[in-house]
């Protein structure tokens, strides 16, 4: 028997809405067409676009992240000097909306191949472009993200703001970052709502696409959750 969301092409609007309250629909409605080339390029513009509109709104943020880095790039060499600090702050702040723009670009497809190749070891037959589209349309919480974290920013006092994990909603939001093991830091800072939004909803997609099992999906995901954890550390390592 046919269903009835086979009779219509999906629509990516329709998809776009429905993921944050049926996420299993629009997958099961997309595995036969999941073209993901315009919902990545809507992806893309959205978190440009709240990027350049909350830039002044979130200074507070990239300048307690920018005395963060810096403090551990001096740690690191202490021949840094306080002009060659402020050079690089002042490249970095123009080059925000553009970094924005080559993470919503880019993420997702990063977090495809790895998904693909995690589901690979849970045997998903879940071919690239249709890992590709879950990737894409699980990466769509970081616009809700984007909005609470300026809403945040309205009402929290800015003193409070000591680096992006003051506005977190996960475990890194209750440590410190200027007494927190940096380690536990990466680690803990990965356990938010949506970053885990994001993993669920990978796990969800690839069950789907790939016909397996959501426990089995659900590993697969956990994997790239894992690996999504080594930049972080990796950064932590070096400032140590």
């Amino acid at each position: 028997m046919t269903s009835p969301t086979s009779d219509r092409p999906p629509s990516v609007w329709e998809d776009l809405l429905e993921l944050f309250y049926a996420p299993t629909t629009v997958f099961e409605r997309r595995r036969e067409t999941p073209a993901f080339g315009l919902a990545l390029v809507v992806l893309t513009v959205l978190l440009v676009g709240l990027t350049f509109a909350f830039k002044d709104m979130m200074h507070p943020i990239f300048a307690a992240e920018f005395d963060r880095s810096m403090a551990q790039a001096m740690r690191q060499n202490p021949q840094l000097t306080a002009e060659q600090m402020q050079a690089g702050r002042a490249i970095g702040e123009k080059f925000i909306v553009v970094g924005v723009g080559l993470y919503g670009l880019v993420a997702p497809l990063v977090l495809g191949l790895f998904l693909w190749l995690a589901g690979k070891a849970v045997e998903s037959k879940a071919e690239m472009g249709q890992v590709m589209m879950v990737t894409t349309y699980a990466m769509y919480p970081r616009v809700v993200e984007a909005i609470i974290n300026a809403v945040q920013v309205l009402i929290i006092p800015e003193s409070a703001v000591t680096s992006r994990f003051s506005i977190s909603l996960g475990l890194g939001r209750f440590l410190d970052p200027a007494t927190a093991n940096p380690l536990l830091l990466a680690v803990l800072g990965r356990v938010d709502v949506f970053t885990l939004w994001i993993t669920v909803l990978m796990a969800i997609g690839l069950s789907v696409m790939g016909r397996v099992s959501l426990s089995r999906a659900a590993v697969a995901a956990g994997a790239v959750w894992v690996v999504g954890a080594v930049p972080s550390l990796w950064g932590a390592i070096r400032g140590m």
